[in-house]
């Protein structure tokens, strides 16, 4: 078979599952009364994302190099990168939100490939000299997943604050940071410990009383001890049990996908910078790539120093993850198309 008309069906296979796969999902939150649209949901995310796991083989086999090397076969790396993350999270979260989210920024990022970049940017070349390597694998397939992964958790984070309407509520997932209660008023009571009348429940917590079991069955009660809080947010609309259950679902989900993508986009950062050093003769030499990547490690370091050291929770990392979304575009795509470095060949500049 010609690898060649394989892999134009495959682009467009891809193209048309992750339109239809995007539609599926918006009419089954559109419609949630319909069960089988998460299954298809499901089904069409793992269809498209065989079909660019073909493309990519397809491509391996045709050039004699790992597909990675210019702007069209890294947007469907990351594109496959994208709809595996979806499926982990899709399975671990049992959430058809999940792709609502995910499924049309996969549908245009293959639309562009496909669509927008012209043919001769759609075509495997012979390497560039400085990319003849063994570590364009290593760095630049760890790079591109950590971006897929840094990305459907910021998409989550986005999705949470759309479910929460950007409102500050109490989370009691294991998403919360080891200084979460510590730094949101809340005291921890022991057993048998007279307890204060607890304060009226408020939009904060949105109507529930929530209790810590310890391991000798008895009870003991986070009481709230902070007022002024409750208060400025004592007129939010409270949110509805099933949107609260959503929203710690993401929020958890979220933070756990940036946990992943973080150590990624650190060993990718690395790997690039001995790679440099090899071909270049220098480690780091602040080209616009190198810096970008840098904020993109400080944004998601600083998210995950807020999470786990400071405690936060709720909308204020969540909107940190969602300005870490535009930073990663910036990063894996601005630079190459609106700056001039030494990571521009086989690129529009």
């Amino acid at each position: 078979m010609n690898l060649v008309v394989l892999q134009n069906w495959l682009d467009n296979a891809s193209f048309a599952a992750l339109f239809l796969t995007m539609l599926v999902y918006w009419g089954g939150a559109a419609f949630p009364n319909l069960p089988a649209t998460t299954a298809m949901g499901t089904a069409g995310m793992a269809i498209a994302n065989l079909c660019i796991a073909t493309l990519l083989g397809a491509r391996w086999l045709e050039a004699g190099y790992f597909p990675l090397s210019n702007l069209y076969e890294s947007l469907f790396f990351l594109t496959w990168g994208i709809t595996t993350i979806h499926l982990i999270a899709e399975n671990t979260s049992r959430s058809r939100l999940v792709g609502v989210v995910t499924a049309p920024v996969a549908m245009g990022i293959t639309a562009f490939a496909t669509l927008t970049l012209p043919s001769q940017m759609q075509v495997a070349e012979p390497l560039v000299p400085a990319l003849k390597s063994n570590w364009l694998m290593m760095h630049v397939s760890v790079m591109m997943l950590s971006y897929a992964a840094l990305m459907v958790g910021s998409l989550l984070a986005i999705a949470f604050l759309i479910v929460t309407r950007a409102q500050e509520i109490q989370l009691q997932g294991s998403s919360v940071g080891t200084g979460g209660y510590r730094s949101n008023g809340y005291r921890l009571h022991k057993a048998g410990e007279p307890v204060s009348q607890l304060p009226a429940i408020g939009a904060e917590n949105n109507g529930v009383v929530r209790f810590e079991s310890n391991s000798n069955g008895k009870t003991a009660v986070l009481d709230l001890v902070t007022a002024t809080q409750s208060q400025a947010i004592a007129t939010a609309e409270p949110l509805s049990p099933q949107r609260l259950s959503l929203a710690e679902t993401l929020d958890n989900i979220s933070y756990r996908i940036i946990g992943l993508g973080f150590p990624l986009l650190t060993i990718g950062i690395i790997a690039g910078a001995v790679w440099a050093n090899e071909a270049w003769g220098s480690y780091w030499s602040w080209d616009p790539k190198e810096t970008w990547a840098l904020i993109t490690w400080l944004v998601f370091a600083a998210y995950l120093h807020a999470r786990i050291t400071r405690g936060w929770q709720g909308r204020r990392p969540a909107i940190l993850a969602a300005s870490g979304f535009v930073v990663v575009w910036i990063c894996y795509l601005g630079v190459n198309l609106l700056g001039k470095g030494l990571h521009s060949y086989g690129w529009f500049l």
